[in-house]
């Protein structure tokens, strides 16, 4: 293996990806987007979990603290109130799940609807729990523990980075190669002393160069808006990052084999990356997903680097306390590379 032609392959990758402005900016511009979006829909902490419906309210609008709500309710920090100005305009989105109950405030008895979703069957025994009298709960035993909230945001942020590490490696690494091979670019290269080996090293390497490099732009661009809660070390975020960025640049090594179509391989990067998206808890946690789906995210990177990561980030957690998803990841890495090279051909 020859360190002078991989880094001769390398320097020519980033500088035709500098060159490509269109994509240099959507790389960086697709990620904002994103954060910035779910930060301004998710960004207010105070939204409740549960949607209560209550009529008659002058506006149909979020429900403000001064709204006669039984004090009872006002008191559960779960919930959050929208007022309706009668019963035909609230039976509307309850029907349809937009809110989980709907109670009339001006009667002289509770007298409340709900429907039958999951959701609504909580709300409703939150609803008829508050407005018991204090003498007819049932206080329990309360034991209380600290510790730091994290928002919804800090949670989503590092998938989304992933999740755009994901494709870029994808659609950067594999389909770059395929029409590389399409174009008789390779074809040429055959005729060097270079070997799959080192080529595919080489675009790896460049790959995972410009990956970290848009993740530190898009990080730092991003935390001076939603001011990020990282409870662990950034070192060791970017040495995450970077292990499991060299994993998904891999993957795509992989794919970019032996394809020599296009569509081909742009339905084969989609085959994969969808499914990966889903499973690897980038927008939505798997508890209580059953066993055999989970087993499934297993096989995926993205899995083990999301939990990675949002260890460091949410959890302050070590290198050493992640160490076994970072040795998987290392090991995928080592398998793809390794099974990309020998499947590689110049020609097919």
């Amino acid at each position: 293996m020859s360190i002078h032609r991989i880094w001769v392959m390398f320097k020519a990758r980033n500088a035709e990806f500098f060159r490509d402005r269109a994509a240099f900016g959507w790389n960086f511009l697709f990620p904002f987007l994103m954060v910035g979006g779910f930060g301004l829909i998710f960004g207010d902490d105070t939204r409740g979990e549960y949607k209560i419906g209550i009529f008659p309210y002058p506006t149909e609008t979020v429900v403000m603290e001064t709204a006669p709500i039984p004090e009872g309710l006002k008191a559960v920090r779960m919930l959050q109130f929208v007022g309706f100005r009668d019963f035909s305009r609230g039976i509307g989105p309850l029907r349809h799940h937009k809110i989980d109950l709907l109670v009339e405030i001006d009667s002289p008895a509770p007298r409340y609807w709900v429907t039958d979703s999951p959701k609504g069957d909580v709300a409703e025994k939150i609803f008829t729990s508050a407005m018991l009298p204090p003498e007819c709960r049932d206080p329990g035993r309360r034991e209380e523990i600290r510790g730091t909230p994290i928002r919804y945001i800090d949670w989503l942020f590092p998938g989304i980075l992933a999740m755009n590490m994901m494709f870029s490696a994808l659609w950067g690494v594999g389909f770059v190669i395929v029409r590389y091979r399409k174009n008789g670019v390779l074809k040429r290269l055959k005729a060097t002393p270079l070997t799959p080996f080192e080529y595919l090293t080489a675009q790896m390497l460049s790959r995972i160069f410009l990956l970290t490099f848009t993740l530190v732009i898009m990080w730092v661009g991003c935390d001076l808006f939603f001011d990020f809660n990282v409870q662990g070390s950034y070192i060791n975020l970017v040495i995450t990052f970077f292990i499991g960025g060299l994993s998904l640049c891999a993957m795509g090594l992989v794919v970019a084999a032996r394809g020599t179509s296009e569509e081909f391989a742009s339905g084969v990067v989609n085959f994969i990356g969808w499914p990966m998206m889903f499973l690897s808890e980038v927008w939505f946690s798997l508890e209580g997903a059953p066993r055999w789906l989970k087993f499934t995210a297993e096989a995926f990177p993205l899995t083990h680097m999301l939990r990675a990561v949002r260890g460091v980030m949410n959890d302050g957690a070590g290198l050493s306390d992640v160490g076994t998803e970072l040795a998987i990841l290392s090991a995928m890495t080592l398998i793809f590379l390794v099974l990309g090279s020998w499947m590689f051909s110049w020609n097919e």
